[in-house]
């Protein structure tokens, strides 16, 4: 602890440290949540939580905006744990190992979970400082956000007054967020048969991608390597006798997977020929993605020769098959704003176990009507090769609002501190926005956030003075009267 101690805002940073050392992946929030009813309870708040762990702080106006607009600020509990394999760190036991390096903090081989974790401790450092002037703030701090935003979906908001929300689930600064795609996931199983093989042991490896948010950075190019890992797989059927023991790649479905692996049966005498064209592959998958993950890398190693229970050549089959024919990536683009991505899915997580083969995604879009088109697709072509989809964790798009009083000022007041105008979006990604508006009659709302870099990723990192900005940004919002 006091890793972050000396950083400005103290009460942000302060705040950010404590709930970094608290376990709260997905599924995984029960002590942060109660660590913030805690808060709360302490301070004399009014404070609700409810069986899905949401917690809901009701701090009244100071003195002299009474009669003020109440003002939600909103943000989730919940962080994407990814790690380097080499990691220690257990996510479900574990805090983050925190560090600084210039102007940005991150934590050591692992995700930061500065999405959304500077949204909370930017709330907890608001509602704790009483110097501070402000209408009756409403904070609502979510569950489950990046599996689906269950959270956001069984919150009760009837304890809720007001109908204007500061998200502060962005990692852009300067950049406003005013509507976002909605989405869901899907889970797709296919049954395979196994029989006893006897063979040489090989384990296939794509490692070094970069990786990514599957909303924000889908548009970029960046190999999926569950995707490659097939396309591999496909160019040696054919040329090498294999058997499939195992598929393993990615850690979450909304994080673009940066590593997948296969362990294999082989023949001896096909390990030359297995070599040669994984080589090729290698170069091949190297030379196309030079620019978007030149850290690529095409591995193989071999292990005893040995007998296991692998997919049966049948079940190997539909597996490859299923996984060439299913899409993955950027499926449309927005017809009316140019630029943005309007339709894409992810290959987040493959598994394979004594069933069969898994395989997990998230979708988006922000045109309901294509989703449910995609949707659909996945269906009839999991169906056809056997298999079966569910999909689940559905939210809905935030569609852009024209006339927005909060975006009016926002605007206004970053012109004033900064000396140019803050830049308007739609995005590609999911936020809780959507859910909010479908349960808050004539919701107008906003989000904004600190710059961070390369979210859901071990690279993820934010930047100190963006952070102190922001905050200076998000008092003077706060102030002003509606």
């Amino acid at each position: 602890m006091n890793k972050l101690q000396g950083l400005a805002p103290e009460g942000v940073w302060r705040y950010f440290e404590e709930l970094c050392g608290i376990p709260h992946g997905s599924h995984n929030e029960k002590a942060v949540s109660d660590y913030c009813v805690r808060f709360a309870e302490e301070r004399g708040f009014t404070v609700y939580q409810d069986e899905a762990w949401n917690v809901v702080i009701i701090k009244e106006a100071s003195a002299g905006y009474e009669d003020a607009e109440p003002l939600i600020i909103q943000g989730h509990l919940d962080m994407v744990c990814v790690k380097k394999e080499e990691s220690p760190i257990d996510f479900e036991k574990d805090g983050l190992d925190l560090r600084t390096e210039g102007d940005w903090v991150y934590a050591e081989g692992t995700t930061l979970g500065g999405d959304d974790g500077i949204a909370v401790a930017y709330a907890l450092a608001l509602l704790d400082d009483d110097r501070i002037p402000h209408p009756r703030l409403e904070v609502i701090f979510t569950t489950c956000e990046e599996v689906g935003m269950e959270g956001a979906a069984a919150l009760d908001v009837s304890m809720l007054k007001g109908h204007t929300v500061l998200n502060l689930d962005s990692e852009e600064e300067g950049i406003l967020l005013a509507g976002c795609a909605g989405g869901s996931r899907m889970e797709i199983r296919l049954p395979a048969r196994r029989e006893h093989t006897e063979g040489k042991a090989a384990e296939l490896t794509l490692t070094g991608l970069q990786g990514g948010h599957s909303g924000t950075e889908i548009d970029k190019g960046r190999g999926n390597a569950n995707v490659l890992l097939a396309r591999v797989l496909s160019a040696l059927r054919g040329e090498v006798h294999y058997w499939i023991v195992s598929l393993d790649g990615g850690e979450k479905d909304n994080a673009i997977p940066t590593w997948s692996r296969a362990e294999l049966l082989v023949p001896f005498e096909e390990t030359y020929k297995l070599e040669e064209i994984c080589a090729v592959c290698g170069e091949e998958l190297k030379k196309e993605y030079a620019l978007t993950d030149p850290e690529l890398q095409v591995q193989l190693q071999y292990g005893d020769e040995t007998g296991e229970d692998a997919f049966d050549e049948k079940s190997t089959e539909a597996s490859l098959a299923l996984l060439l024919a299913l899409p993955d990536g950027v499926q449309a683009m927005s017809r009316d704003i140019p630029g943005l991505v309007e339709t894409s899915l992810n290959l987040g997580i493959m598994r394979t176990d004594e069933h069969g083969l898994s395989l997990s995604y998230a979708l988006r879009s922000s045109v309901e009507t294509e989703k449910r088109y995609l949707t659909r697709k996945m269906e009839i072509l999991t169906e056809y090769m056997g298999g079966t989809a569910e999909t689940g964790g559905i939210y809905p798009a935030w569609e852009y609002r024209k006339d927005s009083g909060l975006r009016e000022d926002m605007v206004r007041i970053y012109e004033k501190m900064f000396g140019k105008r803050p830049e308007i979006q739609v995005i590609h990604a999911g936020l809780e926005c959507g859910i909010l508006a479908a349960k808050i009659p004539d919701l107008d709302c906003v989000s904004m956030g600190p710059e961070i870099r390369d979210i859901h990723t071990t690279e993820e990192r934010m930047s100190i003075s963006s952070v102190e900005r922001m905050w200076a940004y998000i008092l003077e919002i706060v102030k002003t009267k509606r």
